[in-house]
């Protein structure tokens, strides 16, 4: 066989393809579904995690956490499942949107690698949080008050630490979105949503992280934008799947 006829695949400069690989087809459905499922634990988590945080108070938190610590376990479940999920997404991602551009497609994966990487190891301070208010033999040598303080403390690094994680999540997902954009694979008005929304994450947690009291600002409304993307994209991509590009 010729030098030219072995030429590996990978080698062959990438362009937009117009006929569609089922395993591209396949993934994209399994992207759906994630999209939808990962977005449901989230929220679950995230829910049964702020019945037990009073922002401000860390008397009211370590009683409430003290009081229902099982709330708190159920939480961290929902957030490793949630990760999970989206690691397996975004290898998914990967899998449709490769022919594309394989490089920003990489670099989409590593941005959400990161993300999920942060997300996860962050999980830690919860049980952190479990440990100090558990009310063991061998934390009677510190007052109770510190236990608290330390406790509430490890609930604003959470915060802080899924703030890093959504950087990259809005880093990533923008990526994504334009490589959706450029393939025409899904409606290119929605891929442009996906750019805007998922920009506007990562542009709004950095604006925070450089100042605080925007958070009390804009609340949660700056996530809403991605939240809709997200859920349109994962309904579309299971019922409809992705579509060949027109000539």
């Amino acid at each position: 066989m010729s030098a030219g006829a072995s030429t590996d695949q990978s080698d062959v400069p990438e362009t937009t393809h117009s006929a569609i690989q089922p395993a591209q087809q396949t993934a994209a459905k399994f992207v759906g579904f994630l999209y939808i499922l990962t977005n449901i634990t989230a929220i679950i988590g995230f829910y049964l995690r702020g019945r037990l945080m009073v922002r401000g108070d860390a008397v009211q938190t370590a009683r409430n956490i003290v009081a229902s610590g099982q709330l708190l376990r159920m939480s961290i479940v929902a957030e490793l499942v949630t990760v999970a999920g989206v690691i397996v997404l975004v290898v998914g991602l990967y899998v449709v949107l490769r022919p594309i551009n394989r490089n920003v497609a990489f670099l989409a994966a590593f941005w959400r690698a990161a993300e999920n990487i942060i997300l996860a190891v962050i999980v830690l301070s919860e049980f952190a949080m479990l440990a100090l208010l558990s009310g063991a033999d061998y934390l009677r040598a510190v007052d109770p008050n510190q236990l608290q303080a330390l406790a509430y403390l490890l609930v604003r690094v959470y915060g802080d630490g899924f703030r890093v994680g959504f950087v990259f999540l809005g880093l990533g997902s923008a990526t994504f979105s334009y490589l959706w954009f450029k393939s025409r694979y899904v409606p290119r008005a929605l891929a442009a949503w996906g750019i805007f929304s998922s920009s506007l994450l990562a542009g709004a947690e950095l604006a925070i992280i450089a100042s605080p009291g925007l958070a009390g600002v804009l609340g949660f409304v700056y996530m809403a934008p991605m939240g809709i993307y997200e859920f349109v994209l994962g309904f579309w991509l299971l019922i409809r799947g992705i579509r060949a590009p027109s000539a």
